[in-house]
């Protein structure tokens, strides 16, 4: 009889965490839970945080009847570490010192190993985390950026993205190691990669600026322009930060990110809302054929996932534009949880070996 296991999934966002408790692949418990304040990544709040959340989750859990000692595993989102190839990683003393520390930025994803390991510690059980944002697979030709000192470094949604890769491989009849795809996550970040036999071989930096205009995120600027901006002394370093991380893209031109209001308008025969949507579609078409150029022309399909992909107007837009390159599979909205808990599930039946990650002096 084939053993179960059971896994507790946690996945914390600035102003919540989203817990869930998978029977293998079964979800059977799932809830949010809100936090009076808001995530901030300074080392003493950074440890507040995780007491409070850590209280909050065990009594969720108990007040839902479920039974901790049934656990073999808590596994989280990972965080900004250092570079790492993909895959799921036991949770060391390593991960925790550069999670604490922010190594590669601050991030509320930053929480998951935290919590995960100080859930599992009590339970004597091993904690994980699965495919965090900073996988670095990139080919050496990609890290080039134009400039010596500067290199392209790889941050993205590679939890997500390598979940619905998997989905789409199956789909075609292959495993995700032999297949060719491009992935677009549409979410508050945009990234798209070029996956190569179950490797993300390219892909834009979607946190740091690089890539299509988003919800709130500028996306690449032309280079000088920006410049000028820096130079202007009307903003601080914060102020360009914040304004072409959060207060760029669809914010910008619309003064909201909420594409179900833009929508709304668009309908409404808002001409200026239904350009600046294509303007968005239109950039995401062009990375997206950008990577049909890493992968040869070779893509065995285009994939769309993320939360924005539940609006039929915008993947029409982008769908018309690419639909020459290989078939599109639409993946509404995201599969971190589930992709977390098979990352989980392929260690625990020794599918896979935990990878172990190290701080290199």
């Amino acid at each position: 009889m084939q053993k179960r296991y059971r896994v507790l999934v946690l996945n914390p966002k600035s102003t919540k965490t989203i817990v869930s408790v998978f029977h293998n692949d079964l979800c059977i418990f799932k809830e949010t839970i809100h936090h009076n304040t808001k995530f901030k990544n300074d080392m003493a709040a950074l440890n507040n945080e995780v007491a409070i959340r850590k209280t909050q989750i065990l009594k969720v859990l108990t007040d839902a009847g479920i039974n901790m000692s049934k656990l073999d595993a808590v596994s989280a989102i990972g965080g900004l570490l250092r570079s790492v190839e993909g895959g799921t990683y036991l949770v060391t003393k390593e991960i925790l010192i550069d999670l604490k520390n922010s190594f590669n930025g601050k991030h509320a994803s930053n929480l998951g190993g935290l919590l995960a390991y100080e859930i599992a510690k009590g339970l004597n059980i091993p904690a994980f985390i699965v495919d965090p944002p900073v996988v670095d697979e990139l080919c050496h030709l990609a890290k080039f950026s134009g400039l010596p000192e500067i290199e392209r470094i790889s941050i993205f949604h590679a939890l997500n993205q390598k979940a619905v890769a998997r989905k789409a491989a199956y789909e075609l009849g292959k495993t995700y190691e032999t297949v060719n795809l491009i992935v677009a996550h549409l979410g508050n970040g945009i990234t798209i990669g070029a996956h190569r036999n179950g490797k993300v071989i390219d892909v834009n930096n979607g946190l740091h600026g690089d890539g299509p205009f988003s919800l709130e995120r500028a996306g690449t600027i032309p280079s000088e322009a920006l410049i000028s901006l820096c130079f202007s002394g009307e903003y601080t370093k914060d102020d360009i930060i914040r304004k072409i991380t959060f207060k760029g893209g669809l914010k910008a031109y619309l003064h909201t990110d909420d594409l179900t209001e833009i929508e709304k308008r668009i309908t409404n025969n808002d001409e200026y809302a239904k350009t600046v949507v294509e303007a968005m579609a239109y950039q995401i078409a062009k990375e997206i054929g950008s990577m049909a150029c890493v992968l040869a022309g070779n893509v065995e399909g285009v994939v769309l996932t993320g939360e924005l992909t539940k609006s039929k107007l915008l993947t029409d837009f982008i769908t018309e534009r690419v639909i020459w390159i290989a078939d599109v599979f639409l993946y509404p909205g995201e599969y971190d949880l589930q992709a977390i808990n098979a990352g989980t599930l392929r260690v625990l039946k020794n599918e896979e070996e935990p990878k172990i990650y190290k701080i290199e002096n």
